[in-house]
C-alpha cells in the first residue's frame, strides 16, 4: 500500500509539501499540486477521494457533533442526516460527546483539520466561540435540535411551547403537584423547557417543582435518581414530565420500586418522545420530535451552504418544528 512518502518521492517534494497539498491548509503552486496528484493517482493512494478533493476544494464529507447515540432521538436524526447527505454525494463522519465539552472541543479541532466541509451540531454551549471560528474559515456549520447561537444555521424544535403545552395537559388530567426532570440549563432546549412549564405554572396557580442531577443527563439513572428527588420535595406529586424519553423510563422504574402506580398514582409523560416509548411494558405518553424532518432539514441546510458559490454571506436560516403529542397509557 502507497504511503504518503512514496507520493512524495514519486512527485520530487517533501512530505510536508504532500500533506499541505492534499489537505488544503496552506499555499501549494499549482504546478505542484499537478505533480502531486499525478503521483497519488500513479500509486493508487486514495486517488478518487484526493482527486475530487483537489480539484474541487471539498471533501464532500460532513462532521456530525452529536452528545449521544443510544436511547435518544440523536440516533435517528443522526442516520437521517447519513442517508440524505449521501443521496448528495456526501459521506459522514460521526463524533459523540456526552456532552462534554473537552471532547466536543477536540472533536470540532480534529473535524476542522481538512477532513469535513461542513459540521452538524448539538453542542454544549460551551465552544461556540470554537465554532463561530471554524464557521469563519469557510466550513459550514449547522446546528440541530440545540440552538445555541442566532448567527448559525439551526434546525430546532420549539420547546417552550412543548413544555408548556405539557403542563397544561397533565392539569386538564387533574395533576396539582407537576414535577419536572430537567437537564442543564445552559443548553437551550432545557432552559427552553423550563421556561414553558414555568410560564404555565404560574399561570395555572400550582406549585413549581424540578429535579436534576450530576450524572450523565440522557441515562436511565439520571431519571431514576430525579423522580425520588421529586417524591422527596413533594408529597402529593401527581405528575412528573421528563425532557427525553431515558429519563422517562428511569422515571417509571423508580416509581415501580416506591409501588406508586403509572398513571393510577402519577402521570408521566415524555417531552421528547421517541419509538421507543411505544413499546414499553406501560406506554409513554410523549411530545414526539419530527426527528426525521429535523435530519433531513439539517442535510440540505448545510448542503446547501458548502454549495453556495456566491461570495455573499446569506442571513441564518432557522428552521423550527413543532412537537406533537402521542397519548399513551402513561397519562
Amino acid at each position: 500500500m502507497a504511503t504518503l512518502k512514496d507520493v512524495a518521492n514519486l512527485a520530487c517534494v517533501d512530505v510536508s509539501t504532500v500533506s499541505r497539498a492534499l489537505n488544503n491548509t496552506s499555499y501549494v503552486h499549482p504546478d505542484t499540486k499537478e505533480r502531486i496528484l499525478k503521483a497519488v493517482k500513479e500509486l493508487s493512494y486514495h486517488p478518487n477521494i484526493i482527486a475530487k478533493s483537489l480539484k474541487q476544494g471539498k471533501r464532500h464529507t460532513i462532521g456530525v457533533v452529536i452528545p449521544r447515540l443510544s436511547l435518544t432521538v440523536f440516533a435517528v436524526i443522526a442516520q437521517t442526516i447519513e442517508e440524505e447527505a449521501r443521496k448528495n454525494g456526501y459521506a459522514t463522519l460521526i463524533c459523540n460527546t456526552e456532552d462534554d465539552p473537552k471532547i466536543e472541543k477536540e472533536c470540532l479541532n480534529r473535524l476542522r483539520s481538512g477532513f469535513v466541509d461542513g459540521i452538524i451540531i448539538a453542542g454544549t454551549g460551551k465552544n461556540n466561540r470554537l465554532i463561530r471560528d471554524i464557521h469563519s474559515t469557510g466550513i459550514a456549520i449547522t446546528q440541530i435540535v440545540r440552538r445555541q447561537d442566532p448567527g448559525l444555521n439551526s434546525v430546532t424544535v420549539n420547546y417552550e411551547k412543548c413544555g408548556y403545552e405539557a403542563t397544561k395537559y397533565l392539569y386538564n388530567l387533574g395533576c396539582r403537584e407537576i414535577g419536572l426532570i430537567n437537564g442543564p440549563m445552559n443548553i437551550a432546549p432545557y432552559k427552553e423547557r423550563y421556561n414553558g412549564y414555568s410560564k404555565a405554572i404560574n399561570e395555572l396557580g400550582i406549585n413549581e417543582t424540578t429535579a436534576s442531577s450530576k450524572i450523565p443527563v440522557h441515562s436511565l439513572e439520571y431519571g431514576y435518581e430525579c423522580a425520588i428527588e421529586l417524591l422527596d420535595k413533594s408529597e402529593n406529586l401527581d405528575g412528573i414530565m421528563a425532557a427525553v424519553d431515558a429519563q422517562a423510563i428511569g422515571a417509571m422504574r423508580a416509581l415501580k420500586d416506591n409501588n406508586i402506580s403509572v398513571p393510577d398514582d402519577i402521570h408521566l409523560l415524555s417531552l421528547t418522545g421517541d419509538r421507543i416509548g411505544k413499546m414499553l411494558e406501560t406506554s409513554m405518553t410523549s411530545f414526539e420530535m419530527p426527528v426525521s424532518d429535523i435530519g433531513i432539514n439539517a442535510a440540505k441546510t448545510i448542503i446547501e451552504e458548502i454549495e453556495n458559490t456566491t461570495t455573499e454571506k446569506s442571513k441564518p436560516k432557522n428552521i423550527v418544528f413543532l412537537s406533537k403529542l402521542v397519548k399513551r397509557e402513561s397519562s
